[in-house]
């Protein structure tokens, strides 16, 4: 039996619980989603003092102001939904080890990686999102040019992408929190590995060190895809396009996820229950 549609009313069960606990503090709530908005557009503000001094992000790159507004734009929409739907789980993923409470998700009739993954939504990280599309039809209007219908219909294709590219890596670290006795060293690189894609890809480069990192957040840990590839959908006309990134991000996608899925049962095959 198909047990997809028995996975969504469980992910909206979760989604549900967690707007409501959410909206029993709605003073911390709209709290939260003020400070999202406002260190986003704090952050913004900055590179608009950056290009009153420089018409484009790397010389010769094609990111000028407007198409970095855009990439920024992408970079919102995508650190929000991970940062709704996944950080918070991740972030937990070690107190379950210590307290005992991946013993009872281990036992649930639903697979473990799903449940640990979306088991809580912070429902405020999404105010971001709207800022996003925002700034996405404002730097619009600003462009010689509109996204085609081929590249609106690619976008959010490609957004997907970005998210799970960002969830595997995530995941993938938090999940040797099992190996390592739920000291999350290894985790916190997350924060640090994904720091590379907020700029673009094409500005690593002209260096072998700049080439070697470009290389290794590429093709080995694909961050600068990430975020790059859905920004350059939307920034540039279709005939500038990278088409071999475009197809090789589908299958760093799957790579990914595949890379995730494994690390993931393995941890799991080394979990001792808190009980023992």
């Amino acid at each position: 039996m198909d047990q997809r549609p028995a996975y969504f009313r469980v992910l909206a069960t979760f989604a549900r619980n967690s707007l409501v606990r959410d909206m029993m503090f709605r003073s911390n709530f709209l709290i939260e989603a003020t400070s999202s908005v406002s260190w986003t557009v704090m952050n913004l503000g900055f590179y608009v003092l950056i290009f009153q001094f420089t018409p484009e992000i790397g010389r010769g790159t094609g990111w000028g102001q407007y198409q970095f507004f855009v990439f920024i734009s992408a970079m919102m929409i995508i650190n929000s939904i991970v940062q709704a739907f996944f950080m918070p789980n991740a972030q937990e993923f070690s107190e379950l080890i210590r307290t005992g409470g991946l013993d009872f998700a281990l036992l649930k009739p639903v697979d473990t990686q799903f449940l640990i993954s979306l088991q809580r939504v912070n429902w405020s990280s999404l105010s971001n999102i709207g800022v996003g599309f925002a700034l996405m039809f404002y730097s619009f209007t600003k462009m010689t040019f509109f996204p085609s219908v081929i590249q609106l219909v690619l976008f959010p294709i490609y957004v997907a992408c970005g998210v799970a590219i960002f969830y595997s890596i995530m995941f993938s670290l938090a999940a040797t929190s099992i190996w390592l006795g739920r000291n999350q060293a290894l985790y916190n690189f997350w924060f640090y590995i994904t720091n590379f894609s907020r700029y673009p890809m094409e500005i690593y480069g002209g260096s072998f060190a700049g080439d070697a990192l470009r290389g290794v957040f590429t093709f080995v840990v694909p961050v600068l895809i990430a975020i790059n590839i859905p920004a350059q959908l939307m920034a540039w006309p279709l005939s500038e396009q990278n088409w071999w990134l475009v197809v090789f991000t589908l299958v760093a996608t799957a790579g990914s996820l595949a890379a995730c899925r494994w690390i993931f049962q393995r941890a799991l095959l080394s979990y001792r229950s808190a009980s023992s």
